[in-house]
């Protein structure tokens, strides 16, 4: 199988130095092992993604001299594919609804003698003690009131067996090549969110779904979505997914230690560019080779 990797931005606002690591990184491993760097825009996010912000970061690629093959796959055009595989884990068993919101969860945690902590998507919530009658389900439907649909680790770990405690994946450090096995603990996450009522999927979903049909095989990205890795794992196996080999860099930052994020507006690529700065110049400052 060549070797295929992508840069996956969401566009709501203007790339910055820690996207033009993450994609300069991406492009050299498979430029390294001879395979294709895709682009895929990730704007399932309809409230914050912009027309124009795609059309800025796909310039701001090209003039990093990156190449893909075009078209990209544009998620907000797939959410047919993210509900069919929604109803692939409805079927298992395997999802809920949800009815709570963020503000009960944390005042769940907060009252519980044992705080689950953070997780993926914030307050870890650890499922419900007993579930939902299904006569209360169909009331609050009909109420409108609005949900989420979490899969279960419960009734995950119930379904694989001795299959779950043994999830994993390979994790290649991009320096030395080394791989090396990582056990899966996607239970330590709590029963994550994979759609809402009004949004038909969640980042989680989506990626594992794309990752599959796009044929990637290694995936290059930030140490600060290793956690998700662990939950991904689970989602690959339950739908029957490949596990692409994954490799986690860390994330840069600027002089106050802070790491890059689109509200520097400083700092993007574009006002970068405005001021002069050469391609050539922004591998050096964020240190790769021309």
């Amino acid at each position: 199988m060549r070797f295929t990797t992508r840069f996956a931005p969401s566009p709501t606002g203007r790339l910055h130095l820690g996207h033009a690591y993450s994609a300069i990184l991406a492009d050299n491993a498979a430029r390294s092992a001879g395979g294709v760097f895709l682009v895929r825009i990730e704007d399932i996010d309809r409230n914050r993604c912009r027309p124009e912000f795609e059309t800025a970061l796909l310039s701001d690629l090209a003039w990093l001299g990156l190449d893909c093959p075009l078209p990209v796959r544009r998620q907000s055009d797939h959410f047919d594919d993210y509900a069919a595989a929604l109803d692939k884990l409805r079927a298992l068993g395997v999802l809920y609804r949800c009815f709570l919101t963020r503000r009960e969860i944390s005042e769940q945690s907060l009252s519980a003698p044992h705080a689950p902590g953070e997780g993926i998507d914030g307050v870890i919530y650890p499922g419900p003690a007993v579930a939902m009658s299904r006569d209360e389900e169909h009331a609050r439907i009909a109420r409108g009131e609005s949900f989420a649909w979490r899969i279960a680790m419960k009734y995950s770990q119930d379904l694989l067996g001795e299959e779950f405690s043994r999830l994993e994946f390979v994790e290649r450090d991009l320096t030395t090549n080394v791989e090396r096995r990582i056990a899966a603990h996607p239970h330590l996450h709590g029963d994550v969110i994979l759609a809402r009522k009004d949004t038909p999927a969640s980042y989680h979903l989506c990626v594992v779904h794309d990752d599959a049909l796009q044929g990637v095989t290694h995936i290059v990205r930030g140490e600060d979505l290793r956690s998700s890795t662990h939950v991904h794992v689970l989602l690959q196996k339950l739908l029957g997914l490949p596990t692409p080999v994954y490799s986690h860099h860390a994330l840069l930052t600027g002089p106050d230690g802070k790491r890059y994020a689109k509200r520097d507006q400083a700092l993007t690529l574009a006002a970068l560019r405005e001021a002069g700065v050469s391609p050539a110049e922004i591998r050096a400052r964020i240190g790769l080779p021309a």
